[in-house]
């Protein structure tokens, strides 16, 4: 792991862009951005995501090469970006334990999402922007890879499901309601956070 600032974090996600695009084409569908928690502590980083953020809101990459096929979301890691809070160790639909996201983390998260997206070329929204949990539900409409099998859809009916950042427990965010259309799941904020920081540059 080597630690960043955005600037750094945006160079690699620059010199990846084009091998990024062209693997996501090879496979007909444009690049994707998965948001996750690693589900440990606030330092316990992990080499199955391209960009770690830990609880003080440190950045560090695993890779140099962000087109590299790692292991963060089933069936679709590849011309895909995995990003990682490290936090919610012990964390479920019903509270997100001693380690839940902390609001530095979250921050840092959306400014992240913006460097990236930019550095991509991509919109920020559901289509390209996900939460592992919404990925897990295909909520983009899918990518004909897998059945839902998130938290709250749970097809394989296996208990091996998915719901990070389905909530943020904060004010915007404050509990876990997939069905929420009022803008309070965890990707509506984390979205909204890094359009206004997208539109700050402006």
């Amino acid at each position: 792991m080597r630690q960043v600032n955005l600037d750094e974090l945006k160079q690699i996600a620059e010199c990846s862009r084009e091998e990024i695009w062209r693997i996501a084409k090879s496979n007909g569908i444009e690049p994707k951005i998965y948001l996750h928690w690693t589900g440990g502590r606030y330092n316990a980083t992990s080499a199955h995501y391209h960009v770690n953020i830990t609880g003080d809101g440190k950045i560090y990459v695993s890779t140099e090469n962000l087109a590299d096929v790692l292991e963060h979301t089933w069936r679709r890691n590849s011309g895909s970006v995995g990003i990682t809070l490290c936090c919610a160790y012990g964390a479920g639909s019903s509270g997100l334990g001693n380690f839940p996201p902390t609001a530095k983390q979250i921050e840092v998260l959306a400014q992240v999402i913006c460097a990236i997206a930019d550095a991509l070329w991509l919109t920020i929204d559901k289509s390209h922007v996900m939460t592992h949990g919404e990925a897990a539900n295909n909520e983009d409409g899918g990518i004909g890879t897998h059945s839902p099998y998130a938290w709250w859809n749970d097809s394989y009916r296996d208990g091996d499901t998915r719901g990070d950042l389905e909530y943020l427990g904060t004010s915007e965010s404050p509990r876990y309601n997939p069905w929420a259309v009022d803008g309070s799941r965890g990707g509506d904020v984390l979205r909204g956070k890094a359009n206004w920081y997208r539109n700050r540059e402006k």
